[in-house]
């Protein structure tokens, strides 16, 4: 029977064909006929047409809002085209990206019944294209993962008592799983863990949120090629030293994100003690990761950064429970050669405290490659946690040249007017001698509070805080000089270093 080519296709093929990655780009001429093709040629064209429609890769976490589930029957149309195409697709459904899609309102049971054995992808999650029930939904899964040796990606995010009997169903291997995203739409009241049976050699990317890894599975032991380990809402049942954590990663050097998210405010207390001081030998290089984020105790996190290399970081993000020191920080971030940056922002909130190290040379869409907040209240208590962390971070604050200090003020009991220890202001400048532009609110200047503190003490060379300072940027200002500030200016000015005080609204 001769060949007949769906006509609305056509378009589609043509554009494809000119794709610089198009090996038939060369060759295609308008008039020609697609069936001159070879099947490895046509083969190319079903995979870039693949990639223009439903671009996987970026949808790293299933996320809701970036996942266009229907680009997921892209193949479709190609395979109605004639029995070539269909025989083609149906042959190499890896090789070009061809699933079968369990999702809200599939008919899940009557499409593995009568479909071709392509790869599955279980997607649920929360309410997106969603028209059945949870019970309904629940019993579709269980049906998807009857063949695991099909399942290719796994993505569930529905209430904590319907991931229950999933969860359970996801045991013993899976032998061409690449992605599998778990996470209750709400904290669940029950324990959520995966069988300690399960693993899946070939699994690529892993994110949980409040569900458990045993220490003994093989999960992370055997997925030697993970790309992304994202363990979010770590629960108190599921915690794991830093030991743990450390063998695991020693097995995986192809891992660019790395997650770890404790629930519990204290760690250390969960696993009834605090961290052993027995030496620590392992030492574990991460060669190819990029991002590091962390929750939990500063010992866990000192103890973490003092046993691992990763010269090819580009962001680190800390919030620590506690504003303990971490007396491993400076040396973790001189070994990181991608770690750059050139200012400093300080922001005080209500509950915590942000330091921010960015590049200011960059342009909106910069991602800054440090973020640590630490949770504690009061402006005196963030005060002293911050002079500790830029203590130890010292040596690395030469290259700064912009200091920013932001505050919030919503917070009625978070009054600025409440005298702070002028010390503790000096001790926090005091490390930034090649600062040029100092930028605050303007709550902090009025009444001369911060530039009070820059005034030499007795005995001290006129210029021992921000010795470079040549503007300072006040953020909702009036333009009001009170006698503080027209004392420090002065002071400035004599000593030969004048500094220019810029109101900005």
């Amino acid at each position: 029977m001769p060949h007949s080519t769906n006509a609305s296709c056509l378009p589609i093929i043509g554009r494809l064909c000119r794709h610089p990655l198009s090996r038939v780009s060369l060759y295609w001429r308008p008039h020609a006929s697609i069936h001159m093709l070879d099947d490895d040629a046509l083969l190319n064209i079903f995979y870039l047409y693949g990639l223009d429609v439903w671009d996987e890769e970026n949808d790293d976490d299933f996320s809701v809002g970036k996942f266009h589930w229907k680009g997921a029957h892209w193949w479709y149309k190609l395979a109605h085209v004639c029995r070539r195409w269909r025989r083609l697709i149906f042959a190499s459904p890896v090789h070009i990206g061809a699933h079968l899609l369990c999702t809200h309102g599939m008919p899940v049971a009557r499409m593995l019944a009568h479909s071709p054995p392509l790869p599955i992808i279980i997607y649920y999650m929360g309410n997106v294209g969603k028209t059945t029930a949870e019970d309904e939904d629940e019993e579709d899964i269980l049906l998807a993962l009857q063949h695991r040796d099909r399942v290719r990606r796994i993505g569930l995010s529905l209430p904590a008592a319907n991931l229950l009997k999933p969860m359970r169903a996801i045991d013993q291997e899976f032998p061409i799983l690449e992605r599998l995203f778990i996470a209750p739409l709400a904290v669940p009241t029950t324990s959520l863990a995966l069988p300690i049976s399960f693993h899946a050699p070939h699994l690529r990317r892993l994110v949980l949120s409040y569900v458990a890894v045993q220490t003994g599975s093989p999960l992370l032991t055997a997925a030697v090629g993970l790309v992304t380990l994202k363990l979010a809402h770590i629960p108190p049942s599921a915690y794991f030293d830093p030991d743990n954590l450390l063998a695991w990663l020693s097995l995986m050097p192809r891992l660019e994100i790395l997650v770890v998210d404790f629930h519990s405010d204290d760690p250390n207390r969960v696993a009834g003690g605090q961290l052993p001081d027995t030496p620590r030998m392992m030492h574990v290089t991460l060669p190819c990761l990029r991002l590091f984020v962390f929750q939990g105790e500063s010992a866990y996190l000192g103890d973490l950064l003092a046993r691992i290399s990763t010269p090819a970081l580009e962001q680190l993000r800390i919030e620590s429970f506690t504003s303990s020191t971490l007396p491993q920080l400076s040396q973790f971030m001189g070994a990181t050669e991608n770690l750059r940056f050139n200012a400093v922002r300080l922001k005080f909130l209500r509950d915590v405290f942000e330091i921010v190290l960015t590049d200011d040379s960059h342009g909106e869409g910069w991602t800054d490659p440090f973020r640590m907040r630490i949770r504690c209240g009061h402006l005196d208590l963030q005060l002293a946690s911050a002079v500790r962390i830029f203590r130890e971070l010292w040596s690395s604050l030469f290259v700064v040249v912009k200091l920013i200090l932001d505050y919030e003020v919503l917070s009625p009991w978070f009054d600025w007017r409440e005298e702070v220890d002028r010390t503790l202001w000096r001790e926090l400048l005091r490390p930034f001698s090649h600062v040029t532009t100092l930028r605050v609110e303007d709550g902090l200047l009025r009444g001369g509070k911060l530039l009070r503190s820059l005034q030499s003490d007795n005995g001290e060379p006129p210029l021992g805080l921000l010795p470079e300072l040549k503007q300072v940027v006040s953020r909702g200002g009036v333009g009001y000089h009170d006698a503080e500030t027209i004392s420090f200016l002065n002071a400035r000015q004599i000593a030969g270093v004048p500094v220019t005080l810029v109101y900005e609204q």
